[in-house]
């Protein structure tokens, strides 16, 4: 008997494949740039990533000779009788082609007895994913071929060439290129094949492999240790538009308290009450802008969660009161552990409401982290998300103003929990294996949504541990980098690739986290992140503190001079996150988010663009006062001397201790803020745009800062424009007339226009 040919049938949005081995896959068509590939059994099962659903679509899926063609107006994918799949854009040009060849695994050259000698003379040997229990796909790789995305990875912006796993990981070694794994799981990959974009996104929260060409030039691979090979094609005529489409199909980052976006400071080993009130003096006495100080784990009793220590803090309602006069919000630290501790009220409420993860045997799971022996919250389980979110009342009642979730990869210390322990998926039985992934994301969940309830602001939530998704919940940070140049060099790269993965609110530890920073390192550092869309000095015990008067001049004066610019920059990066929130357009981007025709930026770890007004190249080398820094197309203005330089070159660039090279795009605008020691709920009074040339439009959003009421149409929307040496300011949105700006300036070059607000209509008053 002859096999049966490959079959297509289509059922909506869905075409079913049934090959000549009569296995079946499904491609569900979300849009003409998103499609689905995933067994057919798997078409029901709900994700924690994605949010999209599919949209009605024009497609075609035909059969001829032997081999389906599914076209969109953005993708055309062939699928064979072989199983495999190729991948074309609209103009049938190859994308994601697969490879049929043969895998080569690297030659180690070790035997059994020689691993086992590196590894006790302290050398780890290179860990492998059991193959064998892996399902894996394979694809082509073009020699141009570059990688972005993957969230938070180590290494430099292009990915080609090395290997990453997604399995959140607590490691606080000083971490560098050859860590593959970190605190967060976000398997989404952006290619440039030849110039021509594309993404995969494969959403599978158990431990998985990605090799972008380490094993060999040939290809590429991803491998899970459990099924379903789930993944999303993602097309799109500009790399841009790739990520645009990845953030609706999981969701976008919503719009952050206004506050948020100032300076925060932080650090592992403040003592009590009345230092907290110190450095919060400190700061105002140096006149050092900032918004928020954090309380890290040493402010609990016995570091249980949920208590402050009686001795320290003896009334946290008072200390928060005092901040708040002084301009000061609060945020403290919560893990998910919780001691096990009879007596102790949220071990013997949890214990009571049987929210925590069990063992196969049926008792509560038990494992040692900061407050010792330590149960598990269960966060897939709905009642143990509800509970955890009453908790949280403990503070919100208080005053406190954001939440900063840490150790929820999760973290144990008597090592790994075992892969058989018993979690929730939303209710249903499952395990470790599958939801460790995603335990970060749930317990994020439960934060915003309790925030949310108990504050009616937007929630402030801070997660280490994170899967794809979870920035429609909480901001991120790189967890616990070190005060060393090498981390300075990647915290560009991993921001950026943070941001286009989804995760526009993320930031790093200024300063370094662990080990001991220098004057010139934490000045180049608070330069280098002066966009970091989260920004925040934060130090460990043990470590040297990172206050900034405590370096003496010139350090000092330079640190007060890069906060005090950050705070000029807020309504452009609040304007970013308005974009980001409705378009999915990270705030935060590496040169080839808006460049990736131009094959020279496809390499760049050392500068950034800030929207697409600004592009940042600071100084990330230790004893440099000048460096190259390459300008793509078009024409840029030096932000100091007001130089016009054009694009496309690269230029040496002055930079003494004092100076972040920093140019503006010539054709852009951007609302420059007035000064702040720290933000209120009070709206600017004025605000000013700065031209960048001799025209330029600009679109700019205006709301409270701090609720939801925008959702029910009160902001404000200013179209302004410069052209022929006048600028206009038209309001295309009033809906929050409390906020409107009574004054508005246009600066351009050395000119200077003032328009006053007059019958709801901007009028030129003034030149000069």
């Amino acid at each position: 008997m002859s096999e049966k040919p490959l079959s297509a049938q289509t059922n909506q949005n869905t075409v079913q494949i049934t090959f000549p081995d009569q296995t079946q896959l499904a491609l569900q068509v979300f849009s003409d740039a998103i499609i689905r590939v995933c067994p057919i059994d798997a078409l029901p099962a709900a994700s924690y990533a994605v949010v999209a659903k599919p949209q009605p679509t024009q497609f075609t899926a035909t059969v001829k000779n032997g081999v389906a063609a599914i076209n969109t107006a953005a993708l055309h994918v062939k699928v064979y009788p072989d199983h495999h799949m190729d991948v074309f854009d609209q103009n049938d040009r190859e994308l994601i082609m697969d490879y049929r060849g043969q895998r080569q695994p690297l030659n180690r050259d070790l035997a059994a007895d020689e691993t086992s000698l590196l590894e006790e003379e302290g050398h780890a040997g290179h860990e492998e994913i059991d193959a064998t229990a892996a399902l894996t796909l394979t694809k082509q790789l073009d020699p141009d071929e570059a990688f972005y995305g993957l969230g938070d990875k180590t290494g430099f912006m292009n990915k080609r060439g090395y290997e990453y796993e997604n399995w959140n990981t607590d490691d606080p070694a000083p971490q560098m290129e050859n860590f593959t794994r970190l605190y967060k799981s976000i398997p989404v990959l952006y290619g440039l094949r030849q110039g021509r974009p594309y993404g995969l996104f494969f959403d599978n929260p158990y431990r998985s492999h990605v090799d972008l060409g380490k094993e060999s030039p040939a290809y590429y691979s991803y491998s899970v240790v459990h099924g379903p090979l789930n993944y999303y094609i993602i097309g799109g005529h500009r790399l841009a538009d790739v990520v645009a489409n990845y953030a609706h199909l999981t969701g976008t980052v919503p719009l952050p308290q206004r506050w948020t976006l100032g300076y925060q400071h932080s650090r592992y080993g403040y003592q009590d009450a009345p230092e907290m009130i110190q450095i919060a003096d400190g700061f105002r006495q140096h006149d050092l802008p900032c918004d928020a100080l954090y309380f890290d784990i040493d402010y609990m009793h016995g570091y249980r969660v949920f208590t402050w220590d009686p001795g320290r803090y003896p009334d946290p309602k008072k200390l928060i009161a005092q901040l708040h006069e002084k301009g000061f919000k609060a945020v403290t630290i919560i893990d998910p552990g919780v001691k096990k501790d009879p007596g102790y009220t949220v071990y013997d409420d949890g214990k009571k409401h049987k929210v925590f993860v069990k063992t196969p045997a049926g008792k509560n799971y038990v494992n040692r982290v900061w407050p010792g022996r330590t149960v598990y919250p269960d966060f897939g389980k709905p009642k143990t998300r509800q509970w955890w979110g009453q908790c949280h009342l403990a503070l919100t009642k208080i005053g406190v103003d954001g939440i900063w979730n840490d150790m929820n990869e999760p973290a144990s210390f008597d090592g790994p929990i075992p892969d058989d322990t018993v979690f929730s998926d939303n209710g249903k039985k499952s395990t470790h294996a599958k939801m460790h992934n995603l335990y970060g994301h749930n317990m994020s969940h439960a934060t915003y949504d309790a925030l949310k309830e108990q504050t009616g602001r937007r929630p402030f939530v801070i997660t280490r541990a994170a899967y794809a998704g979870t920035q429609r919940y909480a901001t991120v940070w790189t967890g616990d980098n070190h005060s060393l140049w090498a981390h300075l060099q990647m915290m560009i790269p991993q921001l950026c690739n943070h941001s286009m993965s989804g995760f526009s609110f993320a930031g790093t530890d200024l300063g370094g986290f662990g080990s001991d920073t220098t004057p010139e390192l934490l000045t180049r550092w608070i330069e280098a992140g002066l966009f970091s869309p989260l920004f925040r000095n934060h130090s460990a015990l043990g470590t040297r503190r990172q206050e900034p008067w405590l370096f003496g001049e010139p350090t000092l004066s330079i640190y007060r001079k890069y906060l005090k610019l950050r705070y000029r920059f807020i309504p452009y990066l609040y304007d970013l996150f308005a974009l980001a929130q409705s378009a999915g357009k990270p705030v935060m981007r590496p040169l080839v988010y808006d460049f990736d025709e131009d094959r020279q930026v496809y390499d760049i770890d050392d500068e950034y663009l800030i929207g697409d007004a600004l592009l940042a190249a600071p100084v990330v080398t230790k004893g440099k006062t000048s460096r190259l820094v390459y300008l793509p197309a078009g024409q840029w203005i030096d932000f100091w001397t007001g130089k016009v330089i054009p694009g496309e070159q690269e230029i040496r660039a002055a930079a003494p201790l004092d100076t972040l090279p920093l140019y503006g795009r010539v054709g852009t605008m951007i609302p420059w803020g007035p000064a702040h020691q720290f933000l209120t709920d009070e709206p600017d009074q004025t605000m000013t745009f700065k031209v960048f040339g001799d025209t330029a439009s600009y679109d700019h959003y205006q709301d409270d800062g701090y609720d939801f009421a925008y959702q029910k149409g009160e902001f404000n929307q200013y179209h302004v424009t410069f052209a022929q040496g006048k600028p206009a300011v038209t309001l295309t949105t009033a809906g929050y007339p409390a906020g409107l700006y009574p004054e508005i300036t246009v600066a351009a070059g050395d000119q200077t226009f003032a328009l006053q607000l007059e019958n709801g209509k901007y009028q030129l008053i003034d030149k000069n």
